[in-house]
């Protein structure tokens, strides 16, 4: 890799131990997908922030990594935590749990990470703009980032996120190269496309059919403009990267890439799929039994227009068993100030911060038996969480938290 002067110098130390650390690191990724520089980055977003997923290990790692001096040099921030800050006695979290996963969040935040705690940072004005270059990490956050805005960033992990935070560059390799945006697979939808739950069906079908590819996406209808858009795209993205590992996406017409270049984007030898129907996705997701203990709405991170929708199928309603809610603190402030978690939290829901279903430790609490309107956490849920799940819309879903059991 080319390095320049500066790059050198904080390779051998000059700025510290801790951005040393950070060098070495996006250095020896370099070198493994052979980059030929690094490129300068407008904003990281970091994973492995959950004790869930990372334990005593992880916290240890980021201290050490902290106490060396290691600081963040561009904006960057928090992907969910595994708790509510202000609800975890609420949800049942053990005293334990809860401590161990507010020094993450205080570990990270002395490093200057800002306490976002989602994975929808394009809510809560953290919005790139078509072209800009990232170091994201959360699988959903990188799909909509790369797809739906038009910036570049790879799939990156907790530590090459983390690392690239604090230098303030990535190594010039993957989706951050024009050629290896260009669709590997044109998908021609012949069938309706036009709720949140069938582009989550969607999702679902084309990531389980091309697994770690770039699609081209053929005869879907949307007016970009609306907020119904940014739910249906942050669906169909956040399914494609769950049920295959799929970081990109284009739609033709409507996402920015596609609209700029058009053709161009069509590779050489690109495979072709035609999609007639959305019965395999939805029978997967699908469970026989009714049996149900849990309903979790919001994943990804709800947005603002969101939690006004899930206010209007709840007013006047009461429910039976616990309905969680997960969206940002900053949305969830938005929401009070607008009155919604009023009408909300009357039915008996819950809406909950900084955490989402997938890295709470739901597993612990007894939950088993859970209903989403995500295909993304439909696919998640059985490996993270050792959960039997169900998918439905969100009116189905919230018509079975009213009823106490699973209403296929």
């Amino acid at each position: 890799m080319k390095l320049t002067d500066d790059d050198r110098g904080i390779l051998s130390g000059e700025s510290g131990p801790g951005a040393q650390k950070a060098m070495e690191i996006l250095l020896s990724l370099g070198r493994i997908f052979e980059a030929e520089k690094m490129i300068p980055i407008e904003s990281a977003q970091i994973a492995g922030v959950s004790y869930l997923n990372i334990g005593d290990i992880g916290l240890e790692f980021l201290k050490d990594w902290a106490d060396a001096g290691a600081r963040v040099s561009i904006p960057s921030f928090m992907n969910p935590a595994g708790i509510d800050r202000r609800l975890w006695k609420k949800m049942g979290i053990s005293d334990h749990f809860a401590r161990q996963q507010m020094e993450i969040i205080s570990t990270l935040h002395r490093m200057g990470i800002e306490e976002t705690l989602t994975c929808t940072p394009y809510h809560i004005d953290h919005v790139p703009k078509n072209g800009d270059h990232l170091a994201w990490s959360e699988s959903s956050a990188v799909s909509f980032a790369n797809s739906a805005l038009g910036a570049r960033t790879n799939r990156e992990g907790g530590p090459s996120a983390l690392a690239a935070a604090i230098i303030g560059k990535t190594p010039f390799y993957g989706l951050h190269l024009f050629e290896n945006r260009v669709a590997t697979h044109r998908i021609n939808v012949k069938c309706t496309v036009k709720t949140v739950e069938e582009y989550n069906l969607l999702g679902h079908t084309i990531g389980s059919k091309v697994g770690h590819a770039i699609p081209y996406i053929h005869g879907l209808e949307l007016l970009i403009d609306s907020p119904h858009a940014t739910s249906c795209l942050k669906s169909l993205g956040a399914a494609m990267a769950a049920s295959g590992s799929i970081a990109l996406y284009h739609i033709d017409g409507i996402t920015p890439e596609a609209i700029e270049y058009g053709p161009d984007l069509s590779g050489d030898h690109m495979s072709e799929i035609t999609i007639t129907h959305l019965d395999e996705s939805r029978h997967a997701l699908q469970q026989s039994s009714t049996k149900l203990q849990l309903v979790t709405l919001g994943c990804p991170h709800a947005s603002l227009d969101e939690l006004k929708n899930y206010a209007h199928l709840l007013q006047d309603v009461r429910v039976k068993i616990p309905l969680w809610i997960t969206t940002s603190a900053h949305v969830y402030q938005q929401a009070e100030e607008n009155g919604l978690l009023d009408i909300i939290e009357r039915s008996g829901a819950l809406v909950i911060a900084d955490t989402c279903m997938v890295v709470a430790p739901l597993k612990y609490l007894g939950y088993s038996y859970i209903a989403v309107d995500s295909a993304k956490a439909a696919c998640y849920l059985p490996s993270h969480q050792d959960a039997t799940t169900y998918f439905g819309s969100t009116e189905q879903c919230i018509k079975s938290a009213r009823e106490g059991k699973w209403i296929s």
